[in-house]
């Protein structure tokens, strides 16, 4: 008998649709399979089953197992459990798998005994467990407007097990010297700094994958999964990743996931037997990796565009990335079910406030209105936000939930990465004051707001692991810097900060500089010279920004006009733009935070008539920044280049 422990462990977190088998109520059963060719089968191995194990009284009482063994499709199978409905089983063109469905709707915790037996009578079993789930877990709360989020690379962040650096499972050894290499950051480092990350004012951590990524080289990002259910070996365990979980929410911390439903690394363990030949996009005969392979086009407007041809919509959906990240082909119900449940098993299992969906709109489009409804359906108050990394609004908004799309279109995915707005934010702040450049952007822009469903719940950023570093970007410039953070901070949106921006870590500012834009968080390693953690060797700036962030951020935790409140704005005159948030959507309480964003490198001195309407009869305010009094008569001097924020202390 196999026990639990000798199974690789998984976790997902979504809510299945009931399965289309008719209940056949049975206690045994034996199939069949037709045999499939290009990967051989006479291989002997343990069984294996995905995921390893389930909850009782989950919204969704279905359940898929997935095992894999040697000519499993041919075994008996026999199940002693009690309470616990077998409806059937589904095989593929691959005998090595069988799919096995349960309703568990009266199914108590326990353990029970999975038994395959073959024609000469020998026997293999499992011993699966159904656990007790906790009582708040489907009124858990995701990620909102109330929140900060803070986006970490984890190979980057902090080393704190040099020992789990290397691992003789894994065939990529660490190498700092190397920028696009493993450099051993972990779970633990991240634990280590929890205090730094809560004193910071962060309520939210957004960590790259962490799940196995057995690749011989570039595997320290996270994002060619080679095994679903288990967390990488160099950045700990599947305890350690819960263990930061639980030590997070002390610190008033959530953790969100880092998820991929699009592809898989080339040397994830389906490579070597896959379930169906269906199971990926083309290419998919013996012949692979040596056939030649479909890239995507990248076009992502077609899958929206009412004009596409099916044949382009193909070519985006089914192409590969690259060719170490096979194109999971999600139409394939089985794998459907599989990524669905794996996203729920970490949810449940790792107690996660939130998931970012890797890669969003490459997906079959029906199976993501499925992976989020089923998500959203076991966790009503939970959230997810997907990547659709594009400059166009309307291409975004497509994708959001309740959006009323003309071909009838229904997504379930509740939040959206901002790439418009952060793309606009960049390029108002780069260029000088014109008529239709620098800060007239901003305001324009916000325009479009009206094609979102609700675009008070994207996610905007000033950065994140795939784009140029902020400072870097806005040439080096820490006054700019900081306008943009506040920006993104004080917006109606969800605010989300890539790790070392409050140091101003810097890139190159064109092209794609990922090994150099992940760079390692100094004092993450022992003896760096410089430590943001120790406050050792950082400049004037970096101090100074520091500063200036943890301020920002903790000001922000306690705004909540900020986080429900409404936004209005003026037309910007004269490189000065200004900002204001109220508690109530529609202003009528008048303004509880100004926002003065001024481009010009001289003092300038700034007439409050036009404001009044929003200030009312204020005559002071307190600068968020400094704690200073501000005197509101009838002007305002701004100093230089640089961003103010002033909390108005009173108003009629």
């Amino acid at each position: 008998m196999l026990s639990q422990s000798r199974i690789v462990k998984r976790f997902t977190a979504r809510k299945l649709k009931p399965l289309s088998l008719g209940m056949l109520l049975l206690t045994s059963l034996t199939v069949g399979a037709t045999p499939f060719s290009p990967i051989p089968h006479e291989k002997s191995f343990e069984l294996r089953v995905d995921p390893l194990n389930w909850w009782a009284g989950m919204q969704n009482p279905q359940l898929q197992l997935m095992v894999h063994g040697n000519k499993i499709a041919s075994k008996k199978l026999s199940i002693n459990g009690r309470d616990i409905t077998l409806l059937g089983v589904e095989t593929t063109d691959n005998p090595n798998y069988l799919f096995i469905n349960l309703d568990l709707n009266q199914a108590k915790p326990q353990e029970f005994t999975i038994r395959f037996t073959d024609n000469d009578g020998s026997k293999q079993s499992l011993t699966y467990s159904l656990n007790e789930r906790e009582s708040w877990s489907a009124q858990r709360k995701g990620f909102s407007n109330k929140d900060a989020i803070y986006l970490i690379t984890p190979d980057r962040f902090v080393n704190g097990d040099a020992s789990n650096d290397n691992h003789p499972e894994m065939l990529e050894l660490a190498d700092r010297t190397d920028k696009d290499g493993r450099h051993g950051g972990d779970i633990k480092g991240i634990i280590d700094r929890l205090d730094y990350i809560e004193d910071l004012g962060v309520t939210q951590l957004w960590i790259n994958p962490l799940t196995e990524n057995n690749q011989q080289r570039y595997s320290y990002h996270g994002y060619s999964v080679t095994d679903h259910y288990r967390i990488d070996p160099r950045f700990g365990s599947n305890e350690a990743y819960r263990q930061l979980a639980y030590q997070a929410e002390k610190h008033g911390i959530g953790i969100i996931a880092d998820v991929v439903v699009n592809h898989i690394g080339s040397n994830h363990w389906w490579m070597n037997d896959l379930p169906s030949h269906d199971w990926i996009n083309k290419p998919l005969t013996a012949n692979y990796p040596n056939d030649d392979i479909q890239f995507t086009t990248h076009r992502r407007t077609t899958v929206q565009d009412p004009y596409a041809v099916s044949s382009d919509i193909q070519k985006f959906t089914d192409g590969w990335f690259v060719d170490s990240m096979p194109d999971l082909n999600q139409r394939n119900p089985l794998l459907a079910t599989y990524l669905i449940q794996n996203s729920i098993w970490w949810i449940e299992y790792a107690n996660l406030s939130g998931i970012r969906e890797d890669t969003y709109s490459y997906a079959d489009k029906g199976f993501l209105v499925k992976w989020a409804k089923a998500i959203m359906d076991e966790y009503p108050d939970f959230n997810i936000v997907g990547e659709e990394w594009t400059a166009n609004p309307v291409t975004v908004s497509y994708w959001q939930k309740d959006k009323q799309n003309q071909d009838g279109y229904q997504s379930e995915l509740p939040s959206l990465m901002d790439f418009p707005l952060y793309e606009t934010l960049i390029k108002a702040l780069s260029k000088e004051e014109g008529w239709s450049e620098g800060l007239i952007r901003l305001y324009e822009f916000l325009a479009n707001d009206v094609v979102y469903a609700d675009p008070t719940q994207l996610v905007l950023f000033e950065g994140n692991h795939d784009t140029n570093r902020l400072y870097s970007l806005l040439g080096d410039n820490v006054a700019l810097t900081k306008m943009a953070l506040v920006y993104v901070l004080t917006s109606n949106r969800i605010p989300q900060l890539f790790y070392g921006t409050e140091i101003l870590m810097q890139s190159p500012a064109k092209g794609r500089n990922d090994g150099a834009v992940r760079a390692d968080m100094p004092g993450g390693w022992q003896d760096d010279a410089v430590s943001v953690f120790d406050n050792k060797g950082l400049s004037d700036d970096q101090a100074s920004m520091l500063s200036f962030t943890r301020s920002l951020l903790n000001y922000r935790k306690q705004a909540d006009f900020i986080h429900n409140g409404g936004l209005r704005h003026y037309v910007p005159q004269d490189g000065v733009y200004v900002q204001m948030r109220c508690a109530k959507q529609d202003c009528s309480d008048k303004a509880r935070l100004m926002v003065v964003y001024n481009k010009n490198d001289k003092p300038v001195t700034l007439p409050l008539a036009r404001y009044r309407d929003l200030l009312a009869s204020a005559g002071s305010a307190r600068d968020v920044i400094s704690g200073e009094t501000v005197a509101l008569g009838k002007t305002l001097t701004l100093n230089g280049q640089g961003v103010t924020l002033l909390a108005i202390e009173e108003t009629n």
